[in-house]
């Protein structure tokens, strides 16, 4: 028997969600309003549950297909930005590639990751870009995380991420993306413009996983 919890609230924009699905023994909704997919929260591992996850990626800085992975946004940055910018790798994870890339191209990128890169004194600067490579599927707080992303980013910076975005086409029940348990939150290309207009960018840019907001 499935229970419904009928007051869950999206953690994104707050409206009621629906029932979603229950898959591997876990429950979602899906919000009506900003069109996200969340985890029920009762499903969340604890923190130490969700480090040790963590420390199971193999994220070595120096294997040519990590880099190759990271690629989309690493040109991205390379292509439209300036070594004087400064950059912040939000969620850099224990193995962080995108800065060992840029940093070989003379840029200037700070890391910052709650349990592997805790400086809280990043927090409080100003960037002329933001880095979130696969690290927007785990925010637990996503309205308080966005929030704090658009509050430290310079007036016409761009954040650019990569995330599995979902879609109806896709068999949910399937899709392996939702297997990793440290992953609360999908995305949908209506749950982006959503933040868009929401955070007031200017601009949002979907390539296949890449998304770009400014």
């Amino acid at each position: 028997m499935i229970i419904m919890d009928n007051n869950y609230r999206c953690k994104l924009c707050n409206e009621n969600m629906d029932y979603f699905i229950k898959t591997r023994n876990r429950k979602y909704y899906r919000c009506p309003n900003c069109d996200s997919i969340q985890l029920h929260d009762s499903f969340f591992l604890k923190p130490k549950l969700e480090k040790a996850r963590y420390e199971t990626h193999n994220n070595d800085i120096n294997d040519s297909g990590y880099q190759e992975f990271v690629a989309p946004i690493t040109n991205y940055i390379i292509q439209n930005f300036q070594s004087n910018h400064l950059g912040l790798d939000y969620g850099a994870g224990p193995g962080p590639v995108i800065s060992k890339v840029l940093k070989d191209h003379h840029f200037q990128v700070k890391l910052y990751d709650p349990y592997f890169h805790k400086h809280d004194e990043l927090l409080i600067r100003k960037y002329d870009y933001i880095i979130a490579c696969e690290v927007v599927e785990h925010f637990n707080k996503p309205a308080k995380e966005f929030e704090l992303l658009k509050r430290i980013l310079k007036e016409n910076g761009t954040i650019i991420m990569m995330t599995n975005i979902y879609n109806d086409d896709i068999d949910f029940n399937e899709w392996y993306y939702k297997n990793d348990e440290t992953h609360v939150i999908f995305y949908t290309k209506k749950t982006f413009n959503y933040i868009k207009n929401h955070y007031n960018f200017n601009d949002l840019k979907i390539h296949n996983s890449l998304i770009i907001l400014n």
